[in-house]
């Protein structure tokens, strides 16, 4: 390596401002602080930067939901996600949002630039209105069956049970998942990105080193396909920027996400004096890297440099993707407790456990990686407890007992020591290529070594023996040089543990090159425990107040159009319960009763018969829209006579009220009559 001073900009993608950090999500921002910190020690200016990503439908209507403004939802959320981010020692110099000033200039100016070189198209295309909420729908907001298996309550882009991808028009029984309604095609008019503009340079760009090769390889499917044009645009209503000369328009989210780089990088220019174009312009000398997760690369490998490009700015000097998180072998699951918000874990245990783990399953390709929970307590307990702290604690005690905390004028091994130096900058090199786990390997060997040196000298041996003094003092003082190199190279990793190590050593925070000078005729402080045991009781509590967060979320989740979520009823026996007799039922018609505001005549088919029910869910179904769905009934409730006629049952439905009812709906393969048990 260089001795030149590296310039290095380094972002990880945005977290959506419409929920909380949780650990999938930390692998990304663990990942690019350990990278950034070694950068720094290497003494390099590093900075790295990062924001909430606060635009789009979600937010809108999430924050319609809990009845306050979008713009009072994603500064609540950039508050939370802030304080977990902080907690896991995220070093970022800079954390802002994509709803701020100078991310509206950046992707305006973008936008204009582009405009005036002719890369961006104009055409009315159709799309899915929802015509009860008067909005046109993303694909993720319109569910229907699958149109290859038949799987119910799917998204409009690709189903989750099979794996299929298609066009939202092609689900079958679509509604909209914002008010139930059937979704009606309607034209309207949207800008588009001439991505194919830039094929030639993308070409070139993904095979130059930018990416990893898999990733390259895998974009390389895009080419073969031809670069299609790119919506950036959507109808109000929608929260984001409004395009300039185009009333009613907004950027698409995705359009002004990777410019909250650009803008959050600005903002701290302005803050603290640095030149934003001296690192953004084409022929700059800074270094520029995204850390993403392997779901995003098209938007950053492919529209990103294209959109820079196309408005005269740099693009990335590379885009390093990592692959998901599995715990104990499996996707992340509310049910089974292993879906763990940030700030649960933070209520639990250390944050530098998770960060080692993490470390030590990191490479710098585009894998997945797995929390197994077992694992993740005996590693932990048995490399940083065990083999790393556990060679302070060999060694201070004597030396504050016997020498007063004064470490030796000299090396008592100088060999040793010349070994563990010279194994730095091997260690540095796999840092630098993002192979942590390998990194974390090398430093776990050494620490064998420091070990296997403290038990062959036996330094509790040599302390009751007398005229020993002095080689006591050597012996316990090579012991913790030995700790100072290890908790240099692992600072990266640890750095709230490596900072208590360093007031224990009475030193400031090393830079790399300063691991090779020994710490000699020097007082170091009284040694207290740097990090306890993982207790197993603790990540099984962790586990039980994640199944806790999934049903506090259940109540979370209803709209506050329903005021105070209604009181549980008193209880009842089970034999109360078991006397309710569902069945599941076809809607095979479905009419307007007349003089009725809130009522439905429903005729149900059981298999062997059909039933009349009145049904008050007008406010949220139109008749023609109920036709042929599967619901739940209660099959044996007595007849009961009303004004209109016997209503011969109850249907099943759930949701505060108005617009937002939902009828049950059962699972693919369900068929009249079948008792719901």
């Amino acid at each position: 390596m260089s001795d030149t001073t590296r310039k290095i900009l380094v972002t990880s993608a945005l977290p959506y401002a419409n929920g909380p950090i949780h650990i999938g999500h930390l692998v990304e921002y663990i990942q690019t602080d350990i990278w950034t910190r070694f950068q720094r020690m290497r003494g390099h200016q590093c900075f790295y930067v990062c924001a909430d990503d606060a635009h789009g439908t979600p937010i809108m209507l999430r924050a319609r939901q809990e009845g306050i403004t979008p713009e009072e939802l994603i500064e609540k959320t950039h508050r939370e996600h802030q304080a977990d981010f902080a907690d896991f020692a995220i070093g970022f110099d800079n954390y802002h949002s994509t709803h701020s000033d100078e991310n509206r200039h950046y992707a305006e100016l973008i936008f204009e630039r582009n405009q005036a070189a002719g890369h961006i198209a104009t055409r009315k295309i159709t799309q899915a209105y929802d015509p009860q909420q008067e909005m046109f729908l993303p694909d993720r907001f319109i569910k229907g069956e699958c149109p290859k298996c038949g799987a119910p309550d799917q998204y409009g882009d690709s189903c989750e049970v099979c794996g299929a991808t298609y066009a939202p028009t092609e689900l079958k029984n679509a509604y909209s998942a914002v008010s139930g309604a059937k979704p009606v095609e309607k034209e309207t008019e949207h800008l588009f990105f001439k991505l194919g503009d830039f094929e030639p340079m993308l070409k070139q760009w993904t095979h130059a080193g930018h990416l990893q090769e898999a990733v390259a390889n895998k974009l390389d499917e895009w080419f073969e396909a031809g670069l299609q044009e790119w919506d950036i645009s959507r109808d109000a209503p929608y929260f984001g920027f409004e395009i300039p000369g185009h009333p009613g328009k907004y950027f698409y989210v995705w359009l002004d996400a990777p410019i909250g780089y650009m803008a959050s990088f600005r903002n701290l220019c302005d803050r603290i004096g640095l030149d934003f174009d001296a690192w953004w312009r084409p022929d700059s000398d800074a270094e520029l890297y995204h850390f993403i997760g392997k779901d995003i690369i098209y938007f950053h490998a492919l529209f990103w440099p294209a959109m820079l490009s196309g408005a005269g700015f740099r693009a990335p000097t590379a885009i390093y993707a990592h692959g998901f998180l599995t715990v104990d072998g499996q996707k992340m699951s509310k049910s089974r407790g292993t879906f763990i918000k940030a700030r649960t874990y933070l209520d639990h245990l250390n944050p530098e456990y998770l960060r080692y783990y993490f470390a030590a399953k990191l490479g710098s390709g585009v894998d997945d990686i797995d929390l197994n929970l077992e694992d993740f307590a005996q590693r932990v307990n048995s490399d940083l407890v065990g083999k790393v702290v556990n060679i302070a604690s060999r060694c201070a005690g004597f030396l504050a007992k016997r020498f007063d905390g004064r470490l030796p004028a000299s090396l008592e091994n100088p060999s040793l020591h010349a070994d563990f130096v010279a194994a730095s900058e091997g260690i540095a090199q796999l840092y630098e290529r993002r192979e942590f786990s390998h990194a974390v390997r090398e430093i776990m060997a050494w620490a064998d070594k420091a070990n296997q040196y403290i038990d062959e000298k036996k330094p509790w041996v040599i302390a009751k023996q007398e005229g020993r003094e002095a080689e006591l003092q050597a012996v316990c003082g090579m012991g913790i040089e030995l700790f100072r190199i290890l908790m240099a190279w692992l600072r990266p990793i640890l750095p709230a543990t490596a900072q208590k190590a360093e007031a224990f050593l009475g030193i400031e925070p090393p830079g790399w090159d300063s691991i090779a000078t020994p710490l000699l005729d020097h007082r170091i402080g009284r040694f207290s425990p740097l990090m306890t045991r993982v207790d197993p009781k603790r990540v099984a509590a962790m586990v039980e107040a994640s199944k806790e967060d999934l049903a506090a979320g259940a109540d979370a989740a209803a709209p506050p159009s329903a005021g105070s979520i209604e009181p549980i009823a008193p209880t009842i026996e089970y034999d109360d319960f078991a006397k309710v007799d569902l069945r599941i039922a076809r809607i095979v018609d479905a009419t307007h009763v007349e003089g009725a505001d809130k009522l439905l005549q429903l005729t149900l088919d059981l298999g062997d018969e059909r039933r009349t029910v009145f049904a008050g869910i007008k406010s949220a179904y139109a008749p023609e829209d109920l036709i042929g769905r599967l619901t739940v009934m209660v099959a044996n409730l007595a007849p009961r006579k009303m004004r209109f006629g016997v209503s011969e049952g109850m249907v099943l439905a759930a949701g505060p009220g108005g617009k937002e009812l939902w009828l049950l709906q059962p699972d693919a393969g369900a068929q009249p009559g079948m008792r719901v048990k």
